[in-house]
């Protein structure tokens, strides 16, 4: 399994498109952030609660961009066959790639720490509430993960890489705001709204992002995650 995360890892950085992908979620972000108009250093105190608010939409493209080669890369040239002739169960197969996929994801998100250390030199007064901000960042790096396991599932249901983007792109904007846009319908009865807005990724994230580690919270995205993996296993055995 870790032949293949390596493997993984090394072809992505080794790959101009991998490489522009990073740094494109960078310089967007220090865009908006820094540059554009009603940026983070116009607020008059230190805060990153608007990196927080762009960061998963961010995600949303960047997350597809670096799992839509996984599986279905491997199903379009042939090589899935060749994976199968190795010692390696679906299991193993199943975390090489997401483990590898997560790592790229996570290196993207790690340059991302400057912000708050500029921010923090920036501040003339108590600076970030590096509580909160820790928190944050713990919410982004599990929503992070979430996103890489529905691209990684995505990758296995086609051979065709555009199309594991596209799907990968619909089922993450349906799972994290889909859910909440539904809650805000007019008529839906009192008590099921909020039940529908739970049921969302956005919801979740929110809550984290605040800094509460909250057990239901952590059980959600533990559950995801593992029903994730296990349509991602039936899609392998399927092939």
């Amino acid at each position: 399994m870790w032949a293949l995360y390596r493997k993984e890892i090394s072809q992505f950085f080794s790959s101009l498109s991998g490489i522009i992908a990073i740094v494109i979620f960078l310089i967007v972000n220090g865009l908006v952030l820094f540059v554009f108009e009603d940026n983070i250093l116009d607020f008059g105190y230190a805060t990153l609660d608007r990196f927080f608010e762009l960061s998963p939409w961010i995600l949303l493209l960047l997350a597809p961009a670096i799992t839509m080669w996984s599986f279905a890369e491997e199903f379009r040239t042939g090589t899935w066959e060749v994976l199968l002739a190795q010692p390696l169960t679906f299991w193993q197969l199943l975390m090489g790639k997401y483990l590898s996929a997560f790592t790229v994801v996570a290196i993207a998100l790690m340059p991302t720490f400057f912000y708050a250390f500029l921010l923090q030199e920036l501040s003339a007064g108590p600076g970030l509430d590096w509580g909160a901000t820790m928190g944050s960042y713990l919410g982004l790096y599990i929503l992070a993960a979430v996103f890489t396991a529905i691209g990684i599932w995505c990758s296995s249901l086609s051979a065709n890489t555009i199309v594991a983007f596209l799907l990968a792109l619909i089922f993450m904007a349906v799972l994290y705001y889909g859910f909440h846009a539904i809650s805000l319908i007019p008529g839906i009865p009192a008590g099921l709204d909020y039940l529908i807005e739970w049921m969302g990724i956005d919801f979740h994230y929110r809550s984290i992002s605040r800094g509460l580690l909250v057990l239901g919270d952590l059980v959600y995205f533990g559950s995801l995650l593992l029903l994730l993996f296990l349509f991602t296993l039936h899609n392998l055995r399927v092939r």
